[in-house]
């Protein structure tokens, strides 16, 4: 299980960092993503991490502003977010998929087989 948590109101500019905490199984074996939905709009990807850390992708959108570090001793995956924009504003999921590589990464909807509650990020102008 899945949770996503450490969403609120900042002003463009500012950062936030989302954890994504996890629950049973082993943590280590699973790649974690983020996903982003904004009101309207379709659920995007956003940013992974492969199970051991060492492999991370970004959305184009976020690279550069956003940064994904995990810690697998307390089972959680965490999304610093730099330089936040108006279009930053969405609830934030994580994901996660069981894989047999270190160094997968999820990079769509469907690689996911594991969903957490969102957690909402409000960025205003």
């Amino acid at each position: 299980q899945l949770q996503a948590f450490g969403g609120g109101l900042v002003q463009s500019g500012d950062s936030l960092r989302l954890s994504c905490a996890a629950s049973g199984g082993t943590f280590s074996d699973y790649a974690v993503a983020w996903f982003r939905q904004a009101p309207g709009k379709e659920r995007e990807y956003v940013a992974s991490i492969s199970r051991n850390g060492r492999i991370t992708d970004y959305a184009d959108s976020v690279k550069g502003r956003f940064t994904c570090s995990r810690d697998n001793a307390q089972n959680t995956v965490y999304q610093q977010m730099n330089s936040l924009k108006s279009e930053d504003t969405a609830v934030y999921y994580c994901a996660g998929k069981r894989s047999g590589s270190l160094y997968y990464v999820i990079r769509t909807l469907g690689d996911s087989d594991y969903w957490g509650q969102g957690t909402l990020v409000t960025v205003s102008s």
